[in-house]
């Protein structure tokens, strides 16, 4: 028998190490012969630990396995409690269009083999293929953009960096994923670590880089072990070091763990960290592009960002492009979390309408009462109600209703949740995070938390001076901690007023 068990942080979390030695110990009691192998996460996380077992019809799922539930594997699978059918027929997966995460789930996430025969280095060789003009063109025509929060194109990142002039050249990885909800570095870099190999070495083709950077936050131990590893197999193989299999380019990645900063997300935070200094916002200009690590040409680009860039150079710019709606084209790998029903990854064409994301593929609450607000782009998100559930998940839409894409994660809240108190915590989250760099941000949200506070106490008069503080932070910040404070705090005072009502009002 050959089993899948995941090796995934929260399938760990929920006891994934347990099942598979209770496997191993069942199997050898019965006189079976069983192959363990640990997968990366199929992103159906309410099943997790997600146990796999292979049939000539395909990989069965069974889901959430405990220890006590493995005997029933070797007796009767098919009549298992637990089982889930097919694996890539379950509804949440099945409805998905898997392209950065086609292989997360499916193979040992460090067998270079499996990664290849499944699809895998043909973006590479394609890129080696052509000069680096071309292959800037072809992720600027996939339309491809900063899948990390401000949703920058890709493309014309990397053709400034190309014709700077300038040397040496540095690709800077920002997994420092620090957003409420959000996921998806963390699976890829632990289910799939090679896809970002592969796309940080096209965009060291791409540009000229000849070293290279993961910037990860220490809280992932599970994925900068993985990534460790990764970078050491690929190196050996001749992926990268020296030469770019076999290409006169060379590239050196290296894996940097962050000190937990979230300010170290923004890019400028992150590169002076990088470099050994405190973790606080640049000013720009200059861009990072231009005089980023150590004062050199840098391409900083997201996990999700550089993990697409594969799938593009080998299928061609034009399909990526032909997915997707407005100027938000491919796909994006939604975090579903919160108060839901079916909280996990699924990876989708931009387009799907807010309310399909939280009733259909979510499945509504887990408490069963109704939907109140959904927080879209981590902690400075904005918070959108049900009214606000024919929204297309596109870039324009969101920033148009006063929202962000962000990272793509989604908290779900249901009726119970108290808004003002979220606000709140949205002010003593900046105040605590800041890198303390510009006065608006630093001193904003201090002042911030003591306007709710009024607010909260039933004094009326500290609601304008709240709008007004908003605007101060967003228009005077140095960088998207302090812009985007406001998002969360304003929409849940414009969607939900009532709640911001002073006590003695309310009672009148």
């Amino acid at each position: 028998m050959k089993i899948w068990v995941p090796m995934d942080a929260a399938a760990r979390a929920c006891g994934a190490d347990a099942v598979a030695a209770a496997i191993v110990a069942e199997a050898e009691r019965r006189g079976i012969a069983v192959q363990i192998l640990r997968n990366g996460s199929r992103g159906m996380l309410w099943l997790e630990p997600l146990v796999e077992i292979e049939t000539p019809a395909g990989r069965m799922a069974f889901g959430p396995m405990t220890p006590a539930d493995v005997a029933g594997l070797f007796e009767a699978p098919e009549t298992h409690p637990k089982a889930q059918g097919l694996t890539e027929e379950i509804a949440f997966f099945k409805r998905q269009t898997r392209l950065t995460f086609a292989r997360c789930g499916l193979i040992d996430p460090l067998d270079l083999d499996a990664y290849e025969a499944q699809g895998g280095l043909a973006g590479l060789r394609a890129a080696l293929a052509c000069d680096p003009e071309a292959v800037v063109d072809e992720i600027a025509a996939s339309g491809l953009r900063g899948r990390g929060g401000a949703g920058f194109p890709t493309g014309i990142k990397w053709r400034t960096v190309l014709h700077a002039k300038a040397t040496p050249k540095y690709i800077v990885c920002n997994a420092d994923e620090g957003d409420s909800g959000s996921f998806a570095d963390r699976m890829l870099m632990e289910g799939d670590p090679f896809c970002l190999i592969e796309g940080m070495t096209i965009a060291a083709l791409a540009t000229g880089a000849t070293r290279g950077f993961v910037y990860i936050r220490s809280e992932y131990p599970d994925a900068i072990r993985q990534m460790r590893a990764a970078v050491e197999i690929a190196t050996l193989a001749g992926v990268i070091g020296p030469s770019i299999m076999g290409h006169p380019q060379g590239f050196d990645l290296e894996i940097r763990v962050g000190a937990g900063a979230y300010v170290c997300g923004e890019e400028t935070s992150l590169l002076n960290s990088l470099e050994g200094k405190r973790g606080v916002v640049r000013a720009k200009p200059p861009l990072p592009a231009l005089e980023g690590f150590m004062g050199r040409p840098t391409v900083v680009n997201n996990v999700l960002s550089l993990a697409a860039v594969p799938w593009i150079m080998a299928h061609g710019a034009q399909a990526y492009h032909d997915i997707g709606v407005g100027r938000s084209r491919g796909t994006i790998p939604l975090q579903i979390a919160g108060n839901v029903r079916f909280g996990g990854l699924f990876e989708t064409g931009f387009g799907i309408t807010l309310g399909e994301i939280v009733t259909e593929i979510g499945g509504g609450t887990a408490s069963g009462r109704p939907v109140k607000a959904v927080q879209v782009g981590g902690p400075l998100g904005a918070y959108h109600p049900v009214s606000d559930f024919g929204l297309p998940f596109c870039y324009e839409e969101f920033a148009g209703q006063g929202g962000l894409v962000g990272h793509a994660g989604l908290v779900v809240h249901d009726a119970g949740a108290d808004m003002l108190g979220l606000a709140r915590f949205a002010m003593e989250f900046c105040a605590v995070e800041s890198c303390g760099k510009c006065t608006p941000c630093r001193i904003g949200a201090v002042r911030g938390v003591e306007t709710l506070d009024r607010v909260a106490a039933g004094d009326r008069a500290a609601l304008p001076l709240l709008e007004d503080l908003c605007n101060t932070m967003k228009l005077g910040s140095l960088c998207a901690l302090g812009g985007f404070t406001p998002y969360p705090v304003l929409s849940a005072l414009r969607h939900f007023p009532e709640e911001f009502t002073p006590v003695q009002e309310a009672a009148e």
